[in-house]
């Protein structure tokens, strides 16, 4: 298994979820530059990260490298074989993933989507209020345990990503009594220490 990352991005729950597993893998990382490369390109032609090898299989989108990861590796139950507890993680995950991950592309890229810095700043404002809304769902399901489902899972690992994000962007979260606590739990994680100390973070 071989894991190709940008740091800090997504790829980051990916690389937390391999050290939760346990068992072998490689890790590269791949500049932003490297990414538009031709190849890279040849691993994920939208020239983002992650891009995941495993033998003959290369996959490029998060939630799929996360479920694949967890189902080959059912030990480490990361993703649960009962029917609705399994449900409820991929709730969990898709909202991550299509939802709060889609914001912060809206924040971060503003740019991109908008040509006046006006419009770049109402696209800004209008994902971080959306990024909120977001979050005081999470933050309710936080109230009675410390891992969204219970107990630890691939959606955590992707959770913890985007609050660091969250961090990064200057999100005020301080009316969300149970997120700093979840952030503090998984941020002491040996396999979060670790996966963070390989990209070079903190």
């Amino acid at each position: 298994m071989k894991l190709y990352y940008l740091q800090g991005a997504c790829s980051l729950a990916v690389h937390i979820v391999l050290e939760w597993i346990g068992k072998p893998y490689a890790s590269q990382a791949v500049s932003r530059e490297e990414l538009k490369q031709a190849t890279f390109l040849a691993l994920n032609p939208l020239g983002s990260a992650p891009a995941f090898t495993d033998g003959d299989l290369c996959l490029t989108q998060s939630s799929a490298i996360l479920q694949y990861l967890a189902d080959k590796h059912p030990k480490s139950q990361l993703l649960s074989q009962d029917l609705v507890e399994r449900a409820q993680t991929l709730m969990w995950l898709g909202l991550i993933n299509s939802d709060i991950h889609r914001h912060y592309g809206l924040l971060f890229g503003a740019p991109m989507y908008a040509q006046h810095e006006s419009c770049q700043k109402e696209l800004q404002s209008n994902a971080v209020r959306r990024l909120k809304q977001f979050y005081a769902i999470i933050n309710q399901q936080l109230a009675d345990k410390d891992y969204l489902v219970g107990k630890r899972s691939i959606a955590d690992a992707y959770l913890y990503v985007t609050l660091r994000w969250a961090q990064r962007a200057d999100i005020d979260l301080s009316d969300f009594e149970h997120l700093p606590r979840f952030f503090a739990l998984l941020h002491q994680d040996d396999g979060v220490q670790a996966a963070l100390a390989a990209e070079g973070l903190k």
